[in-house]
Parts: structure tokens; sequence; C-alpha cells
């Protein structure tokens, strides 16, 4: 009879890479900016700003199909994101549930969450590390004058007012801890994705799966019926997700068209020193750091690694998001970069939410970028502050576009700095968001590549250590019948 855990095995639905889809998913993206930035010129040379307040007849066609483009085309990167959100949840707790009952053991269960959440330690660490080095060494809030720091801080006032009041609604760490076991569930559920419930979110759907999980493992022949509706729960997601990404060129285009048709360069010409230090750092966290840890703990090339985990990579860069690349993100894990499924449903479902060390590097710049900005110095203690809080918030940060920056707010005013400033680099943030986005997509996949090698290591170990123990075994069966020939 075939165990539950085994029928998850023989369950899996067979994915198939389509070739050269990250190909066609960069395209789209460089259209989609090539695009926003020829609109937004085109818009700006036809109706300068100066006659934006009464603009004449042409003008007024000019802006209008200008703004329908941006807005019809936001409208279907939406779509497509909402096609991703929906598959989120059922995706995130089938295959959090199904890995725990492959696993079996809790024993290993427990072990590969220990590792899961070094290595998570590691690499957060390290990158705010890398972000406070390069703000302290370039000094980029220095290169902003006065003038320009209050032009920025009125025109994004409203913004940085809501996440200023949304970073006041932030728990004791007491409550967040207990919020971990949700009391309705479902209710937990409802609000997971777009971080309206009133617990942890999708940190308490995860414990939930997690538990029910560990529940299966100790009856599973009785637990086989709810296993085989998890078994099709993640089919049915998986199809979805294959349909969706065959939006992806399209979608991911058009959402970097409305974010660059809106922006243009002006914003970033004047925040041209902070753009800089954070992508600098993103880049050497992405490229330098990984490719040490993959090297080092995962016996994994760098260029392998990155070309397997290209389409998820650009897909999160397009989404700015990690909860919407997480379906093609377990995909390539398995499909492209050949990890067990176990070990990448497990590790990639927790890192979607748990490990951000791209938003931790992010938002220790952005603390120390402020702090040069308005003039507040801090002292070593209080940055060694920055960098546990920046881990911690990596930690519990939504992952949806902008849901690092309440909490930024919260790392802001525990070292002096005010809330508002925050509206100083609201303009960037969405361009800055999909970059952080992708060294978050990238670290989740790093994180199973050494645990998959890990978990490697310790089979290997435990077949050698059942093999010495059969040889005596296997000696003693050989040599018995020949003592019982032997005359007395």
């Amino acid at each position: 009879m075939t165990s539950p855990a085994e029928s998850v095995n023989a369950a899996k639905p067979e994915h198939h890479s389509e070739s050269g889809s990250h190909w066609r998913i960069l395209i789209g993206l460089l259209v989609g900016i090539v695009a926003g930035l020829l609109l937004y010129y085109a818009t700006l040379v036809l109706v300068p700003a100066a006659d934006r307040a009464a603009p004449n007849l042409f003008q007024s066609r000019v802006l209008f199909w200008s703004q329908a483009a941006v807005y019809w085309a936001e409208g279907f990167g939406k779509l497509f994101l909402r096609l991703m959100f929906m598959i989120v949840l059922p995706l995130v707790f089938s295959a959090l549930t199904l890995a725990v009952v492959e696993i079996g053991d809790l024993k290993k269960l427990g072990s590969m969450g220990l590792r899961t959440l070094g290595f998570t330690a590691i690499l957060s660490v390290s990158a705010v590390l890398i972000g406070l080095t390069l703000v302290n060494t370039f000094q980029p809030g220095k290169a902003i004058s006065e003038e320009q720091r209050i032009a920025l801080s009125e025109k994004y006032s409203t913004d940085a007012e809501k996440r200023v009041k949304q970073s006041q609604q932030t728990k004791p760490i007491r409550d967040v801890l207990i919020d971990l076991f949700p009391e309705n569930p479902l209710q937990e559920m409802v609000g997971a994705v777009d971080g309206s419930s009133k617990g942890d979110g999708m940190l308490a759907v995860m414990v939930f799966a997690l538990v029910c999980g560990m529940a299966f493992t100790t009856n599973p022949q009785q637990a086989a019926g709810f296993i085989g509706w998890l078994e099709g729960l993640q089919l049915v997601s998986s199809v979805v997700i294959n349909f969706a990404m065959k939006l992806a060129p399209v979608g991911a285009g058009c959402l970097v068209f409305a974010i660059t048709s809106t922006l243009g360069f002006d914003i970033l010409r004047v925040l041209a020193s902070f753009v800089l230090t954070a992508l600098a750092g993103l880049a050497l966290h992405l490229f330098v750091t990984y490719s040490i840890v993959l090297i080092v703990f995962a016996r994994m090339s760098p260029v392998t690694f990155f070309r397997g985990s290209a389409e998820a990579l650009l897909t999160a860069f397009g989404t700015s998001s990690s909860s919407a690349t997480l379906p093609t993100a377990m995909r390539v894990a398995t499909d492209d970069l050949g990890f067990p499924p176990r070990v990448s449903n497990f590790v990639l479902t927790v890192g979607a939410t748990g490990n951000q060390n791209g938003t931790a590097l992010f938002e220790g710049v952005v603390v120390l970028f402020l702090a040069q900005v308005m003039g507040v110095e801090l002292s070593l203690a209080q940055q060694i502050q920055v960098v546990m809080m920046s881990v911690l918030a990596g930690i519990g940060t939504a992952g949806v576009p902008g849901g690092s920056l309440p909490l930024i707010v919260v790392v802001m005013q525990s070292v002096g700095i005010p809330g508002s400033a925050i509206g100083i680099i609201m303009g960037v943030d969405r361009i800055l968001d999909m970059s952080r986005t992708t060294v978050n997509v990238a670290g989740d996949l790093v994180i199973a590549a050494c645990v998959t090698e890990s978990e490697r290591k310790i089979e290997a170990r435990n077949l050698l250590a059942s093999q010495r123990l059969e040889k005596p075994a296997t000696s003693v069966a050989t040599t018995k019948p020949e003592d019982e020939a032997s005359p007395s």
C-alpha cells in the first residue's frame, strides 16, 4: 500500500519550463521601460509644466491620451498581479503542508527549519552591514540640499503621513508572537495577501500549515483523504500559474511602463546619490555575497544558479512582490535548479515572508541616508541598533509592493529621525522596490540551494552508516553455513 508521503511525490504535477520564457519577460520589461520614458518626455515636450494649469485643445488631448495609456496599462499590469496573488494563498498552504508530510520525521523538519533560519540570519546581517558600510563611506545624504529636502518632503507629504500612521499600528513583540498562532485561521487567510488581517497574516497561515502538516505525520493513513485534496489543490495552482506566466511579458511590461511614464528620470537625478548607493549595495549582495555562499555552502556554480533562476528573478523585478513571484520561484527551483520539492516548497514558502535580506539592506540604507539628510548623528550603538531592527523588520515585511515602508518608519523613529522624513525617498521607492524584491527572491533560492546540499550530505552520511551496520550482519550470515558444516 502506498503511504501518503509517497503519494505526495507521485502526485507532483509535471512542470515543463518554456524555453526562453525569461528572455520574453526581459524583452517585455525593456519595452515597458523605453515606452514609458518616451511617453513621459513626449508629453513633457508637447505640454510643458507651465502650460498644464490651462492647456489648449491640442495639449488637453495629449494629456488625456497619455493618461489613458497609463491608466489602461496599469490596469492590465494589476490584472496580471491579481492572477498571481489569487493563487498564492492556496499554494502556500498546500505546498508547505505537503512539504512537512513529505519530510515525515519531525526531527528532520526541525533540523531543516534551524538550517533555514541560520542561513537567513547570516544573509540578512551581511546585507545590512553592506548597506551601512556604503552609506557611511559615500555619505549620500550630504548631496541633498535643504531646498531639495523641503520640496521632496512637501511633494510626498500625504504618502508619508499614511506610512507614519501605519507604523503606529505596530504591535509589541509579545503580541506578534501570540498572533503567530491564529485563533481563527480562516480570518487570517482572508487578509493574508493584502495585509488586512488582524493577526500576523501570512506568517500565521504558514504556522497553521506547519501545525497541520505535523499533525498529519502522526497519523498519515487516516489523513490520506485530506492529503489527496491538498495534492489536487497544488495541481490546480500549478495550472493557474502556468496560464498567468504566459501573460508575464506583457503584464510586467505594463507595470514598469506605468512607473516610468509617471516618474521619468527627474526624481532620479535629485536622489541619484541615494539610488546609486542602494543599488550598489543590492548588487554587491546579489552577485558577491550570494556567489560566495553558493560556492562555500551549496557547492554550486553561481553562473549555473543565476542562469537557472533568471525567470524567477525577472518576474520579481517586474512585479515588486515576493508573494506574487512565489509560484514561479517554486517551479524554477524544482525544474530548472533541480532542488527536491520537499526542500524548495518548505524554504521558499517560509522565505517569501521570513527571508527579506534585500529589504533589510534597503532599510538600513534608508535610515542612515535620512539621518544624514536631517542632520541626525547616529552613534555606533545606534547603528548597531539599526542593524538588529532592520534584520527583524525584514523578517516581518509583507511580500507586497511597498510593504517595507511602515517598518522603515519604526526603525527611523527608534533612533530619533522624524517619521515624516520618509517622504523624501517615496518618489523612488517603487523603482528600488523592484530591485530589492529581486534580491529577496534570489536569497530564498540561495538558501534552498544551501539546504539542499546539507540534506544531501546528511543523507550520504546516513547511507554510509547504514552500510557499515549491514556489513557485519552480512558476514555473519555468509559464514554461518560453513560453521554448521564443519565437523565437531
